[in-house]
């Protein structure tokens, strides 16, 4: 069977998406619509966009809404933008007070164009949402900064709660998959983070079903071990258009399973794993759970 009629065939059971358009999901897009604010539920289209805005959580993209790279798995504009927003923190922090949110993920599109990536804009909107919300945990899920050293340093010393940053595939695969992105440079992205900071957890992200063999997923987990990245989240590829890289293969949620274990064997402090799994799905969740398995760790030592 070839690779084009396997991305023909119907998404299996256990791909199935809930429809909740309620009053919180209604709140939600009125609010990114008023502040003129992007999410990566949307641009990206996140599968997860009903159960996620239906509980009043969404994770906020800026610095725009066209990306400077074409990633041949990512349903996000690309083009050259045209302007960089810098009243976006504010109106950023805004949303997420309006939301009352405990946890905020903040993402962008890659920025290529700008000299620091715009990692300034980054800080600048951890340090708001700080300001409106002291109780609020705020992860990071930023660009590799083209390997810019000085760009990763400007993020973490804003203090994010969390610095995440996907390699997306296994090393094979990522040339293929990823457009300028590099996976040693992803990992040494992540080597330096915590190297920075080393009590700032880290976290990446794996899509499965884009033509990756079981081994090279575990040889992925442990290249991330290997740079004491903490948190892993592994999910299904879903083809967004005819355009994009077909689906290989839909992985069933037994063998999500497995690969939880596997991870967690290899002392990832949380493993989030499912077919409908995206980087920011369930975050908090995955703060807390990451956090007491730490405590756990020490208390055994």
């Amino acid at each position: 069977m070839t690779r084009k009629e396997t991305a023909k065939q119907p998404k299996p059971d256990w791909i199935r998406i809930k429809l909740t358009t309620g009053e919180n999901y209604q709140d939600i897009k009125g609010m990114m619509r008023s502040k003129t604010l992007h999410t990566v539920c949307e641009e990206a289209r996140c599968p997860n966009i009903y159960e996620c805005w239906a509980n009043r959580t969404a994770t906020f993209m800026i610095l725009g809404d066209i990306c400077t790279r074409a990633c041949r798995f990512c349903a996000v504009n690309t083009g050259m933008p045209t302007e960089l927003d810098l009243q976006e923190p504010e109106r950023v922090a805004e949303a997420a007070e309006g939301m009352n949110l405990r946890h905020c993920v903040v993402t962008s599109v890659a920025r290529d164009d700008l000299k620091d990536g715009g990692a300034k804009i980054f800080a600048e909107t951890v340090a708001a949402i700080r300001r409106r919300l002291p109780l609020c945990s705020v992860e990071v899920l930023i660009p590799d900064f083209l390997g810019d050293r000085g760009s990763l340093q400007i993020v973490m010393d804003s203090n994010p709660d969390i610095l995440n940053h996907n390699i997306e595939t296994v090393e094979r695969m990522s040339d293929r998959v990823r457009a300028k992105a590099k996976y040693r440079r992803s990992l040494e992205l992540l080597r330096q983070a915590k190297e920075m900071k080393p009590t700032i957890p880290t976290k990446s992200s794996i899509m499965l079903g884009v033509g990756e063999e079981w081994d090279e997923i575990l040889q992925a987990m442990d290249d991330l071990r290997a740079v004491d990245c903490d948190i892993l989240t592994l999910g299904q590829y879903l083809q967004p258009s005819p355009q994009h890289l077909d689906v290989v293969k839909y992985y069933p949620p037994e063998e999500f399973a497995r690969l939880k274990e596997e991870g967690l064997k290899r002392g990832f402090s949380h493993v989030e794993a499912g077919p409908l799994v995206r980087s920011s799905y369930h975050a908090h969740e995955q703060v807390q759970s990451a956090e007491k398995t730490r405590e756990e760790r020490l208390a055994a030592n």
